[in-house]
């Protein structure tokens, strides 16, 4: 770790002066010496860095919404050219070119991030070294190793040993305490961020090899995280918790703002919209009313959570324009409920258990109409031979009369002797 913090030593020197600034600021309200003062320094610079990479989260939003829409098309081209290699790369370059889907950048903020992650952990281990790096002075230096963070000090890592701990004043427990309290922390934010955007912010009704991914990232990310947690100071973890959080909640926002189409999240975004139509009489935001206006503009490609919500606005007597606005309409509300009669009206589906036994009993039913209609025939045939005069002088014989029923008309063969 320490060979791949030196890689970006060159950006120390801004990463330690921003912490200076903000030392300076949270030392006169807690003191200089407090860990107060340079937790919230270290907490401070990473809300600047997020702040700064707003735009690049903005664009892995879009990124990895746009592959997910991209999913079936994708596996369609992996199929079709599966023993062609090159041109499957080919297409899939095209592919992203024609729809602008930039597959780097959903990595984008963690890349754009790294650099100041490392600066900073090579700046906290030059001060548990006692070695000033950057605008950090010898006077800075000394004030930042007596700061502690619930009696850790923020160089200390869980790893160090019982001497080295001593060296910052502090005592081994305590450090490991505070330190696997921070990793669990840590390790769960980044389960619940990955979490929310699975369970809320996916299109369900695409199947893809890409959720699975994102579902095996949901477990292997938190344990890579703990596993490095061991190795990281208490300033740095202090770096990846906030972060982590701030990644979460404005990942929260995204989700209830500008869901992903056909998720959960847009079927609870679009309920909460009717219910402000429903109370105020129309759509107030730009937000919601460019939401409604790209509703609109899809017509019939719109999902069934989007088809729901038109359908919502008609009852209430309101009719979606193209400008994202709302609008009374009379025939909107005659349109839903002779939609809902029509729906009412078509029967329900059988299961194909039902289907095969209706059409069984269809097919007896067949069976006995047509052996009842053949039976009449021979029927009306024996009741006319029976009202003929019978020729007097011939008694009936045992062969002419009627066989009983399971035996063969005319002489019975003789039973064998064994069966007598």
């Amino acid at each position: 770790m320490d060979t791949i913090a030196s890689l970006f030593s060159f950006i120390t020197w801004p990463v330690s002066w921003v912490i200076v600034q903000f030392h300076k600021l949270y030392g006169a309200i807690f003191g200089p010496d407090t860990g107060w003062a340079w937790g919230l320094s270290i907490v401070s610079l990473v809300v600047l860095i997020r702040i700064c990479l707003v735009p690049l989260f903005v664009k892995q939003i879009k990124s990895t919404r746009n592959m997910q829409v991209l999913q079936p098309k994708m596996k369609a081209i992996q199929e079709r050219y599966k023993s062609d290699k090159q041109r499957q790369s080919e297409e899939m370059m095209k592919l992203y070119k024609e729809t602008g889907t930039n597959p780097l950048s959903s990595c984008l903020p963690i890349l754009a991030q790294s650099p100041f992650f490392f600066a900073l952990y090579h700046v906290l281990s030059a001060i548990a070294s006692n070695k000033k790096i950057g605008v950090i002075d010898q006077s800075l230096l000394d004030s930042a190793r007596q700061a502690h963070i619930f009696g850790a000090p923020l160089a200390a890592k869980f790893m160090d040993s019982a001497d080295k701990v001593d060296a910052l004043g502090a005592s081994l427990t305590d450090v490991r305490i505070v330190t696997a309290v921070m990793i669990v922390m840590m390790s769960a934010s980044q389960f619940f961020t990955q979490r929310q955007l699975m369970t809320k912010n996916v299109d369900l009704t695409v199947k893809t090899p890409y959720m699975q991914q994102q579902k095996m990232l949901m477990y292997i990310f938190p344990l890579i995280f703990a596993v490095m947690g061991i190795n990281f100071p208490v300033g740095v973890l202090i770096y990846w918790l906030t972060t982590n959080v701030w990644t979460m909640g404005q990942q929260m926002y995204v989700i209830n703002q500008n869901p992903t189409p056909g998720s959960k999240a847009q079927d609870q975004y679009l309920g909460r919209l009717l219910k402000s139509v429903t109370t105020h009489g129309e759509v107030r935001g730009r937000t919601k009313r460019n939401t409604v206006k790209r509703i609109v503009s899809k017509g019939a490609d719109r999902n069934d959570i989007e088809r729901k919500f038109i359908t919502g606005l008609a009852k209430l007597g309101f009719a979606a324009q193209e400008d994202g606005s709302v609008a009374k309409s009379d025939t909107a509300v005659a349109d839903a409920e002779s939609g809902a009669a029509q729906r009412r009206q078509q029967p329900k589906r059988q299961t194909k258990a039902k289907r095969h036994t209706g059409a069984v009993q269809q097919g007896a039913a067949k069976d006995a109409d047509s052996s009842e209609s053949d039976s009449k025939p021979s029927l009306q045939k024996k009741a006319s031979q029976d009202d003929k005069p019978k020729p007097a002088g011939k008694p009936a014989s045992g062969s002419s009369r009627q066989a009983k029923s399971g035996q063969r008309k005319g002489p019975q063969r003789p039973k064998h002797p064994s069966k007598k």
